[in-house]
């Protein structure tokens, strides 16, 4: 799988799936959809659903896509596989498909995604994707997963998170800008000011970590974790169910 994002959230299986699993809860901290609802299917075949992202305010970009789940595995673990498409001529990601794994650990729950997906647009869009979409979905799924984990561990909304988020920014930003201003009206010379002041500042509003409440990217991993027998065979693709959907 091209994307890989790992959150330890410390809190029930069953919890954490629902989160998930459930469209009306899924679309409320996934920061990648704006919408998420099942569609009509028969007993006994994957779930279908629809998915829609509001890149402007007048603009949404949907897809749909089909999931299957194991709830009940030998090892304690759940599965759910998933694959989707867009038909939609301003979305950059033509098609692709994915997994989540819940696998409990201790008091903590590993909580786990891979995908990929092929770009549209040629060339043009391999390389927008390679160069920007990419890693930007890779940071909204981790950012996402925190602000998951910030729900099921400590109560905080995901509207409050994003709250939260949005006021640090601008805080964030009001203190390179504030630094910047006052420059001029230091004591000594306004130059040596920028040049040792503003870019500390700077550095400081981007490289501390977030308050505890604000969603972080930088706490999840971003790649399997390696292990002393070799790599971590519970982080992998669920095979089976994959290729379920692939017949579907």
């Amino acid at each position: 799988m091209g994307l890989y994002v790992e959150a330890r959230i410390r809190a029930g299986l069953d919890e954490v799936w629902d989160r998930s699993q459930l469209p009306d809860r899924h679309q409320r901290w996934d920061l990648r959809f704006s919408e998420i609802d099942y569609l009509p299917c028969a007993p006994g075949e994957p779930q279908r659903f629809r998915y829609a992202t509001r890149v402007l305010p007048l603009l949404t970009v949907d897809g749909t896509g089909v999931s299957a789940g194991e709830r009940n595995r030998p090892d304690g673990t759940r599965t759910s596989a998933l694959r989707f498409a867009s038909a939609h001529p301003l979305s950059l990601i033509e098609e692709g498909r994915g997994y989540w794994r819940y696998i409990p650990d201790g008091a903590e729950l590993r909580f786990l995604t891979g995908y990929d997906y092929r770009p549209r647009w040629g060339r043009f869009g391999r390389l927008a994707d390679r160069l920007l979409f990419r890693p930007l979905m890779g940071w909204a799924t981790a950012w996402s997963f925190d602000r998951l984990r910030l729900w099921c561990e400590r109560g905080i909304t995901p509207e409050r998170s994003l709250r939260h988020a949005l006021a640090e920014l601008f805080v964030r930003i009001a203190a390179v800008l504030v630094t910047a201003a006052l420059a001029p009206v230091a004591p000594v010379s306004p130059v040596a000011v920028l040049a040792a002041t503003v870019p500390a500042v700077a550095a400081a509003a981007v490289l501390l970590p977030p308050l505890p409440g604000t969603p972080a990217a930088r706490r999840c991993l971003r790649r399997p974790p390696e292990r002393a027998a070799g790599r971590d065979r519970s982080a992998a693709a669920p095979t089976a169910l994959l290729a379920t959907l692939e017949q579907s």
